[in-house]
């Protein structure tokens, strides 16, 4: 369905605001879809991307900046989700003895355990959002998203 169906919009759009207004549907339908995944796991899109973020350290400890560096959306605010995971036991937090202004944030084997469940519901996700397209229109629409995006 055309974008100006979905928004049913009684106007002509411009290309520019049509492009901004199909990204923008796109990824709540997209985000919805995925709460509902997370729903029965009691967390976030933004708290399952910080487990993700601490799983990709292998067992190293990540630092609150590092991990906000690496967040999808910048805006977060990642004390405050590492405060949420700390309460689910899914992360730990402790001061760096090097430096003690530096917190220390580790996954928990609950986090990993609700990763590892998690991640066929996730591949399913992303799959069901591409099957209507073939190899080489999804590498045409990354890399057109990727150039709408880097101006």
């Amino acid at each position: 369905m055309k974008i100006e169906e979905e928004i049913k919009s009684t106007v002509v759009l411009a290309i520019s605001k049509k492009i901004i207004l199909n990204i923008l549907y796109t990824q709540n339908v997209i985000n919805d879809k995925f709460a509902e995944i997370l729903k029965p796991y009691d967390i976030s899109g933004e708290q399952y991307n910080v487990l993700r973020i601490l799983r990709g350290q292998k067992g190293c400890p990540a630092n609150m900046c590092s991990i906000q560096e690496r967040m999808l959306a910048k805006t977060s605010n990642t004390t405050r989700l590492v405060d949420k995971l700390l309460l689910k036991a899914l992360v730990t937090r402790n001061v760096c003895p090097e430096n003690r202004r530096k917190i220390e944030v580790l996954i928990t084997k609950k986090g990993l355990n609700m990763l590892n469940e998690l991640d066929p519901k996730v591949v399913e996700h992303e799959i069901f959002f591409s099957k209507n397209m073939n190899t080489q229109e999804l590498e045409s629409l990354n890399e057109l998203l990727e150039k709408y995006r880097n101006q």
